[in-house]
């Protein structure tokens, strides 16, 4: 499926983790990206990160407004792939099957704490190794080699996006991973640095407005959803055009 020019794998979270978790064993650099509208509003202007999406071995639905979008145009998609769920439910095959992990991103200090609280959640989880993002791009080839040498073979991106999309692109073959997935903030909600929305708001699809909420700098963040519906009503129209004419 493609929405805005973006490819979009409409695959439900247990279906997502069994192709991850099969990446892992046998890949040699399968990229997963977690596609937000953000990120589809983002690559309207950025051919180089749109290819990037593309090229991906998995574009996941992690947001309320592309769920929408692709429930409408015939997926049988049941829920986003929300970030967060998607590690734990990764990190829970990863511990039963003996796959190392590595998480990369986040401030100072942060990946570590979310390495320890998947830790104590998975029993026999094997955290390779952590580092935080705060890295220049002429180290990211020794950030790539110290990844290869610690034998993970899943990794866990969060440095936001585009960054991360665009590092993983570059550099996750020198990783020596088998996947590697764009997980954006996610490792501030697993260390307990950010508060995620409650199950309620969670459930009527509202976490977007709580995050604004508890965090109103991330207001200009939160203008791509309106640009988002626009482009998604004009690309109706012409698909409705089109079909119109054959």
């Amino acid at each position: 499926m493609i929405i805005l020019g973006c490819k979009l794998d409409p695959i439900d979270s247990d279906q997502a983790t069994d192709a991850i978790v099969r990446y892992a064993r046998e890949g040699t650099g399968a990229q997963v990206v977690t596609l937000g509208t953000e990120m589809v509003v983002y690559a309207q202007r950025d051919e180089d990160y749109r290819r990037v999406v593309n090229a991906s071995a998995l574009s996941l639905c992690d947001t309320v407004g592309l769920l929408g979008v692709a429930r409408s145009r015939g997926a049988k998609l049941r829920e986003r792939v929300a970030g967060v769920e998607l590690i734990e439910h990764l990190c829970a095959r990863a511990a039963a099957e003996g796959l190392p992990v590595y998480l990369l991103g986040g401030a100072p200090g942060i990946a570590e704490r979310a390495a320890g609280a998947l830790q104590s959640r998975h029993p026999g989880l094997q955290v390779a190794g952590t580092r935080d993002g705060y890295f220049d791009d002429s180290e990211s080839a020794a950030v790539a080699a110290a990844i290869r040498a610690s034998g993970a073979r899943m990794l866990f991106a969060g440095m936001g996006f585009p960054r991360q999309e665009f590092w993983l692109s570059e550099y996750l073959a020198q990783t020596g991973c088998g996947v590697g997935i764009g997980v954006g903030g996610s490792f501030d909600v697993l260390s307990g640095n950010v508060q995620r929305a409650p199950d309620g708001w969670r459930k009527a699809h509202l976490e977007w407005l709580y995050r604004l909420v508890t965090q109103p700098q991330r207001w200009r963040r939160q203008l791509a959803l309106p640009y988002f519906v626009l482009l998604v009503a004009g690309e109706n129209v012409r698909n409705r055009f089109a079909r119109e004419k054959t």
